[in-house]
């Protein structure tokens, strides 16, 4: 078949990629959607129980915010989905969303000899009317072959699960119960993770957000006498927050306003900056002390040995702070959700066995050991751009990296770069930016490789404003600037 053309292409219907079709709707892009709806990870890798883990108004489009955007309550996917719906329908971009169709293969079509991707001194090509950049394979009922200029908007949870590594036939095959990912267990109908859960011996691996709210289902399916308790097996602890309200003062006074984010080391400060935040780092680690405090006051944490050894503050840094159920721990204290802390684990034929030589029966076991959104870019990347994300840190290089508030005002900085009105950085300045955000995190956290931008996200923000031209200070004062949280409706 002839290849069709267009300027524009974009993996992904999701969050990233709604939010680049709008703002490139001027291009008339072609979205390629896997599956047979919009809404990305929300639609494919949620329980019945899953809900947002931000308030409404950190996590809305600027010129689209929620009906009832000032509700503290958190609300459940399928609200997600109805606002993600509701976005598209009212800036008319599904006519540019083809569902049921998956990028198999890319294949780089470009002037290779002006894109030094080696990381040697050279610029990317200019981005001219008619100009193939990418050749995208899609299979659908009658595939496509299409050249476009491709945005890549995948994400990196879901479709690729992260499996543990066993020792030899001590592996899934030889239980004889179930064992899944927790993205299996998405794709289950209620009445079905009914039959697998009720009246059956659990084990949830992991306790991040997925793990937790899994446990809860678990718990929920099996009140009552002949109910069974779920056990979750914990190898490395993260700090839960039960709300956004610490000892009576909002969260983002914490970490989310310019002036809290002064206290913390950015890429590109200067020398007297980072003085600064050496002299100012008592302040730093008082203010985790003080969530931390309330955290041990609130939760039962210590009653279930599931204090954290690490600071509060690397959680945060690294994106792994997770909101709890309300009700969880009164499930735990009924004993319907119990702990087990392990750092090795393996199957047996009924459960599983630990390196403290302890064992736990069970019927089911299911793997909340998240994605690996690096293996699924690696998937579809050609070389050599796949061998572009093998950097020695671990972290894959991203010139900007995404984040709640930044996922928008990245695809607005997209549609100018298209629209030629600023030129990218070189390809060394571009690798340099990167090392240097590398560099903090590592400083910062040692879940570092997640690459996480929290503690400088305004900063970061800043410099993609100061990339379009834009003034990076958002406020109408210097009061709202130094003590007034930064959200999309800044970027309007």
């Amino acid at each position: 078949m002839a290849p069709v053309f267009s300027k524009i292409g974009i993996i992904g219907a999701g969050v990233s990629g709604l939010a680049a079709a709008k703002q490139l709707a001027h291009h008339n892009p072609l979205v390629f959607e896997a599956s047979d709806s919009i809404g990305g990870v929300w639609r494919h890798c949620s329980y019945s129980s899953t809900k947002l883990q931000s308030l409404r108004c950190d996590y809305e489009f600027s010129d689209f915010p929620w009906p009832d955007r000032d509700s503290t309550s958190f609300p459940f996917y399928t609200e997600i989905l109805e606002y993600l719906t509701s976005y598209a329908n009212h800036f008319d971009v599904l006519k540019f969303v083809r569902l049921n169709s998956k990028v198999v293969e890319i294949r780089f079509v470009g002037d290779r000899e002006a894109t030094d991707l080696t990381g040697k001194p050279g610029d990317y090509p200019t981005i001219l009317p008619g100009h193939a950049v990418w050749e995208v394979a899609v299979q659908t009922n009658h595939s496509d072959t299409i050249e476009v200029f491709l945005v890549v908007c995948i994400g990196k949870y879901g479709d690729v699960p992260k499996i543990p590594k066993f020792p030899r036939n001590k592996g899934p095959e030889i239980f004889q119960g179930k064992v899944l990912h927790s993205i299996d267990y998405c794709k289950l109908q209620k009445e079905e993770t009914s039959q697998l859960l009720k009246g059956k011996k659990v084990a949830v691996i992991g306790f991040k957000k997925s793990a937790i709210d899994l446990a809860l289902e678990c718990a929920e399916e099996n009140q009552g006498p002949e109910g069974q308790p779920c056990t979750m097996v914990v190898r490395t602890l993260h700090w839960t927050v039960p709300h956004y309200w610490i000892w009576g003062l909002p969260f983002y006074m914490f970490y989310s306003t310019r002036s809290s984010q002064f206290l913390h080391e950015k890429p590109n400060q200067s020398f007297l900056r980072t003085l600064l935040c050496l002299l100012l780092s008592p302040m730093r680690r008082g203010a985790s002390k003080f969530i931390e405090s309330y955290l041990l006051w609130k939760l039962p944490l210590l009653k279930y040995g599931l204090k954290p050894d690490h600071p509060f503050e690397e959680d945060y840094a690294s994106c792994q702070m997770a909101i709890m159920p309300e009700n969880f721990f009164s499930e735990a204290d009924k004993g319907k959700i119990l702990f087990k802390r392990a750092s090795n684990w393996w199957f047996s034929k009924e459960g599983i066995e630990f390196d403290d030589d302890t064992k736990l029966k069970a019927d089911v076991v299911v793997l909340a050991t998240g994605y690996d959104g690096k293996k699924k870019l690696k998937a579809i990347l050609p070389e050599p751009f796949r061998t572009l994300l093998e950097y020695p840190s671990g972290i894959m290089p991203l010139y900007s990296v995404s984040n709640l508030h930044t996922s928008e005002l990245r695809s607005i900085w997209l549609a100018r770069l298209v629209d030629e009105k600023f030129k990218l950085p070189s390809v060394e300045k571009m690798i340099e930016q990167t090392t240097k955000e590398m560099t903090v995190t590592k400083k910062t956290t040692r879940f570092y490789k997640r690459h996480c931008i929290s503690t400088f996200s305004i900063n970061h923000s800043d410099e993609i404003c100061e990339e379009m031209g834009w003034n990076s200070w958002r406020k109408k004062n210097w009061i709202s600037e130094a003590f007034s949280p930064y959200g999309s409706q800044d970027y309007i």
